[in-house]
């Protein structure tokens, strides 16, 4: 089993600082989690149901096991009702170490009009080259049953969209994912926007090679992550003495 080498207290640090990072860029509203496996591999963290995910901190963070059941966190705090996105994905796809589910409206629409896939368009997307999925029914995904078919629909691919209800983004580590996110709702604008204007061009399996061949992404997303926790330190959003590079 692939798991993550960042020790708990600094995952616990990554996992608000992304929740706070993705409700700051207007990915994660009122609603949605993120989730990062911890180093024994069967158990994660994740963010109660009543905090706040503008101002989510570590130490009120729970831990889950793969059933999504809690085994500890401060009394009273109890898990997101969808919490077995997070344990049924964590438990099929032992590569995936960080989960987000948010409900990002515009990205949504493309579960929503009959033949009009979501489909690589910016050269980041390539990620999602080999295809997004999208998981037909648009339930709450609030027991195991449905937390497992979801993960069937996700398959052996990077992201999954719920039709009328919103996104879940996987990744190796959490910048991976916040990462990760922001560039799967970054094509999806563009996709949408470029339909707006004409026919579209969207990426050639040439074209998605080539970028495949040259991209360096143990570069490109220590970059990323550090602006980003740059520019929301300097805003007051993330605190200076969390460990998160």
């Amino acid at each position: 089993m692939t798991t993550t080498n960042s020790t708990e207290p600094k995952l616990r640090e990554q996992v608000a600082a992304c929740t706070r990072l993705l409700n700051d860029l207007g990915l994660m509203g009122y609603s949605g989690h993120v989730s990062a496996r911890l180093p024994e591999g069967d158990r994660f963290l994740i963010q109660s149901f009543d905090q706040s995910r503008a101002s989510v901190v570590p130490e009120r963070l729970l831990i889950c096991d793969l059933a999504g059941e809690k085994r500890s966190g401060p009394d009273g705090l109890r898990p997101p009702s969808e919490v077995y996105i997070h344990s049924e994905i964590l438990a099929a796809r032992p590569d995936i170490n960080a989960i987000a589910h948010f409900h990002h409206d515009l990205t949504t629409t493309f579960t929503l009009v009959e033949d009009m896939p979501l489909v690589p368009i910016k050269n980041h997307s390539v990620r999602w080259a080999d295809g997004i999925p999208v998981h037909d029914d648009p339930s709450h995904v609030s027991d195991p049953a449905l937390g497992r078919a979801l993960a069937a629909s996700l398959g052996p691919h990077h992201a999954v969209q719920i039709r009328a209800h919103g996104q879940v983004i996987t990744a190796e580590d959490i910048p991976s994912l916040l990462i990760a996110s922001v560039h799967f709702t970054e094509n999806a604008e563009a996709l949408y926007r470029a339909h707006l204007l004409g026919k579209v061009r969207a990426l050639s399996a040439a074209e998605i090679d080539a970028f495949h061949h040259d991209f360096k992404r143990d570069r490109h997303v220590p970059k990323l992550w550090h602006y980003y926790i740059d520019r929301a330190t300097a805003k007051g959003i993330l605190p200076t003495d969390w460990e998160l590079e």
